[in-house]
């Protein structure tokens, strides 16, 4: 937008206020559209498709642009339709004219333009709509409550209903303003480094006689192996417990400590706060205690006390930083050290990968705990609480993670986000995948009970979730609709994220013919699927060859997907596995291991075929790491039987193959998965160099 349009609709801002009032009239509206090349007339004629076209200043994602189906039918709720149908989102800051006009066209109302303009021998209004675009998103860009320049903030621009014809007309519209506001004070997200790598650790809540949550972290410090010399216990009238040297308090340390574990009641935590303000002796502090905001009674002080934390960041050096509070703590490989409070007996962490390359971020501890308790095969580098977010932010967090070597998938757990912080951490998304690292998002908090559960647990606001996912995915993320469809997609993120994503054609081979069967029903995601691809000749004649060697060729006829017959060995489902690699119009395997079938290695001992189990150098265990190693395009593995065949899919899991234990759910997580993959790929080319609009 022109410095006169921006001069323009500020005075417009101006005039209305001096009148008292934070809206615009119908004549400020006139003379704001004109401005923008658009037109208001409330009396024209219904266009044959209504839209809505909005900016609307949001308190997670600051300001956002959205349009979609208007009149009547933008009033149906949007859980009706499926995903990008109704209406489609998008940060101002993270698109542009062209971006979103290709947003728009998933929608039902683009759809109704396009077959209204070929019905009339016409092209769909594009250029129209283009040129909107830009003029409104210029105009949310230039009052954006995030911009330090805006004199005024534009609360919401609403055209409803609209129609499209040599220009915009909105037959209806309002326009709300107000003045900026203050936001918080940028974190020193350098110092998550000391957060994540400490060279020396406090710890302030230690039980001497019992085993409190203290003197659990102290233990579990030790056991991850992080040496006794590096830590320090804050406890006066105490010389050493359990062989960690004692000081009295703060001002007895002999330097700075990196980071400072607060595990005191959460009554004491707000004196002891200013303290460490005050002191300037910790870089980094990790606040336990719960309750802290997340009742009535505590919001108050809470924000008092987030308040002062917030204020010692404009001091030299940016003050301390705080995780939590309610913070079940932080796992750090690299760093040696776990302080989480649950006992390392229940909850082992013996190393799964090679190399550990994903971080888990999650608000709710039990979530991580859970997960990889579940899950170990997920296996992070780096798990951290956050807590309530006193300090340290979901944007902080990404924003430093999305840019640490060696970091490949990040997995995040949100209930809420702070204000302006969906920003932050829209922003980090798109820079962390830009960067070529994978982002898997979910949000709780889908109903109205979900949402009071979640400020009750970690004094979360918790916004509307339609706009979250659409906002969040936009920018780049993997957004998973359910715990389940995390723990996939956070798994399969890491097990592919070396593999090729060449497209959208999937290959499907079993020996049970209803998991082959079942493979192609559920190519479909929502607002996406594979395609089931076309064999090449040559790869026919080569599995015919394989069938004929294994004396099934009478059994089976090759198609996609592939039904190879119960009685193919664990080699005939590999030899196949890799013909169909091999074949270019194929980007993704799928290939079910049949565990119950006599001619698989797939007991871990076999009385009645000595020899013939995972063992073997026959097995699909021997085999099957080494063919997904040499092939570039993504293999899933699908091991569907009961606890007699866990051996076998541990082994395969443990040697870095990406399996499933169901057909569907496997092909599913494959869908959505290529579908991101195929997103971030189209992201970098139109942003190459990483730059962000």
């Amino acid at each position: 937008m022109s410095e006169p349009l921006i001069t323009n609709t500020a005075a417009l801002f101006r005039q209305a206020t001096a009148q008292g009032r934070d809206s615009l009239d119908a004549a400020a509206l006139r003379t704001l559209l004109g401005n923008l090349g658009l037109a208001f007339d409330a009396s024209a004629a219904p266009g044959a498709v209504e839209l809505r076209v909005s900016l609307n200043s949001t308190r997670e994602f600051g300001m956002v642009i959205s349009a979609g189906l208007g009149g009547l039918e933008a009033e149906l709720d949007e859980g009706n339709f499926r995903r990008d149908r109704a209406s489609v989102y998008a940060a101002v800051s993270l698109t542009d004219a062209v971006d979103f006009l290709g947003l728009f066209k998933r929608t039902l109302a683009y759809q109704k333009l396009a077959v209204l303009a070929r019905h009339a021998g016409g092209v769909a209004p594009d250029a129209t709509l283009e040129a909107c675009f830009e003029n409104l998103l210029a105009l949310g860009k230039a009052f954006a409550p995030d911009n330090p320049a805006a004199p005024f903030v534009l609360r919401a621009l609403e055209l409803n209903p609209a129609q499209i014809g040599s220009t915009l007309t909105a037959r209806g519209a309002a326009c709300a303003f107000g003045a900026p506001q203050p936001g918080r004070l940028p974190r020193p997200i350098e110092k998550i480094e000391k957060l994540i790598h400490p060279k020396r650790i406090g710890i302030i809540g230690v039980s001497g006689t019992s085993m409190n949550f203290g003197r659990i972290i102290l233990r579990n410090l030790m056991g991850s192996g992080y040496p006794k010399e590096q830590l320090l216990v804050l406890k006066p009238g105490e010389a050493e417990i359990d062989g960690v040297k004692c000081v009295a308090d703060l001002k007895s340390l002999d330097g700075k400590l990196d980071l400072l574990i607060v595990a005191v009641a959460a009554s004491a935590v707000y004196d002891l706060v200013d303290e460490i303000i005050a002191s300037d002796a910790v870089e980094a502090v990790m606040l336990i205690p719960g309750s802290m905001g997340e009742t009535k009674k505590s919001r108050e002080p809470a924000a008092a006390l987030a308040a002062r934390i917030n204020a010692a960041h404009a001091k030299a050096g940016g003050g301390p930083i705080f995780l939590g509070a309610n913070c079940l703590g932080v796992v750090s490989h690299p760093g040696a050290y776990d302080s989480w409070f649950i006992p390392l007996e229940r909850l082992p962490k013996p190393q799964k990968k090679p190399t550990r390359t994903a971080v888990m971020l999650s608000q709710s501890g039990a979530f991580m705990i859970t997960r990889i308790s579940q899950n170990p095969w997920l296996d992070p580098a780096y798990m951290l609480a956050l807590g309530n977010q006193t300090d340290l932010t979901h944007g902080d967090m990404l924003s430093y993670f999305a840019a640490l070597p060696g970091i490949e998938t990040i997995g995040i757990y949100i209930e809420g986000f702070k204000d302006l912080d969906g920003l932050q951490f829209a922003h980090a998304v798109r820079k962390a995948v830009l960067n070529g690292r994978q982002v898997v998002v979910y949000k709780s908090g889908k109903t109205a009970p979900g949402q009071g559960g979640v400020m009750g647990h970690t004094a979360s606001i918790a916004g509307g979730l339609t706009l979250f996912e659409s906002v969040v995915r936009h920018a780049g993320a993997i957004v998973a609709e359910d715990f389940s469809a995390f723990d996939d997609l956070f798994y399969m993120a890491g097990a592919l994220h070396g593999k090729k994503i060449g497209g959208g054609r999937l290959g499907a081979i079993s020996g049970a013919g209803f998991e082959a069967v079942g493979m192609a029903d559920s190519i479909e995601a929502d607002g996406f699927a594979l395609d089931m691809g076309a064999l090449e000749d040559a790869t026919v004649k080569d599995i015919e060859t394989i069938l004929v060697a294994k004396k099934l060729d009478q059994l089976v006829e090759v198609r996609n997907p592939l039904d190879i017959n119960p009685g193919a060995d664990d080699e005939a489902h590999l030899q196949i596995t890799e013909a169909f690699l091999r074949d270019p119009n194929i980007d993704a395997v799928v290939v079910g291991l049949d565990p119950t079938a006599p001619a698989v290695c797939a007991l871990e001992e076999s009385k009645l075929r000595p020899g013939h189990d995972i063992h073997s150098p026959k097995s699909a265990l021997s085999l099957m790491p080494a063919l997904v190693e040499r092939n570039e395009k993504p293999v899933i593995g699908i091991v569907d039987g009961g606890e007699l065949y866990d051996a076998m899919s541990a082994g395969l899991m443990d040697r870095g193959v990406c399996i499933f234990r169901n057909c569907a759910r496997g092909t599913k997580a494959l869908a959505r998965y290529i579908e991101a993959r195929l997103n971030a790929e189209s992201l970098r080319r139109r942003h190459p160099g990483g730059t962000v609009f």
